[in-house]
């Protein structure tokens, strides 16, 4: 857990009290801290309702296990969340009475905070590459290039294909069009990309942007 910063303390502010169910709250400007009546502290994030957070008079109550333990006040409740030595969550505030489960929240965040780290790991992060071409290519260079569209396509990436144009070769911008409209088919050939955006003159250069094709 990473170290908090400006807690404040029964003895020195006036924001830090004691409650009613053997908790110390100690109030921070993005968050609070809770120590139950066993010395456990937890870090109580704004996702969810929790403990003395949640407002409803009457919660139905689900166990730690899962199991139902029906509607009851919210002392009661609080009450069974202390004696378990956990934390009482409103996973569904909008249900009439709310849901609240008893739980470890500090654990509960903790597993869903690897989850979503896991999951961000296994996406693929798509980059936009980008291969310039000359207006008057050599075609063992057109080769070169074509070889390195069709590898970052493999890769999983976009790729900015672009014909720069020089002084006076910008009179000629149709031969820039036509070695990427002949890029384009070539790749497509091999099914490997589809057209984002069709060959367009900006400024002196012609770009045209291909992206991969996805697998379903």
């Amino acid at each position: 857990m990473r170290p908090i910063d400006n807690i404040a303390t029964v003895d020195d502010d006036e924001d830090a009290f004691t409650n009613g169910y053997g908790m110390r709250v100690l109030m921070g400007p993005h968050f609070y801290c809770v120590e139950t009546n066993i010395w456990r502290w937890h870090v109580i994030s704004r996702e969810h309702q929790i403990n003395d957070e949640i407002r409803a008079r009457e919660v139905r109550v689900v166990g730690a296990e899962g199991e139902q333990l029906g509607v009851m006040s919210i002392r009661e409740a609080l009450q069974l969340a202390v004696d378990a030595s956990m934390d009482l969550v409103n996973v569904a505030p909008q249900a009439k009475p709310p849901v609240c489960r008893i739980m470890d929240y500090g654990k509960f965040r903790y597993e869903q905070q690897k989850k979503e780290k896991e999951a961000r790991k296994n996406q693929k992060i798509v980059d936009l590459k980008e291969v310039w071409f000359r207006s008057n290519i050599e075609e063992n260079d057109y080769q070169t290039k074509l070889r390195n569209v069709v590898k970052f396509l493999k890769e999983g990436d976009k790729v900015k294909c672009s014909v720069r144009y020089r002084g006076r070769e910008i009179a000629h911008a149709a031969i820039g069009q036509r070695i990427l409209d002949r890029l384009a088919k070539e790749v497509a050939v091999a099914e490997l990309c589809s057209v984002e955006r069709f060959p367009k003159l900006e400024g002196r250069s012609m770009i045209m942007i291909l992206a991969p094709k996805t697998t379903s």
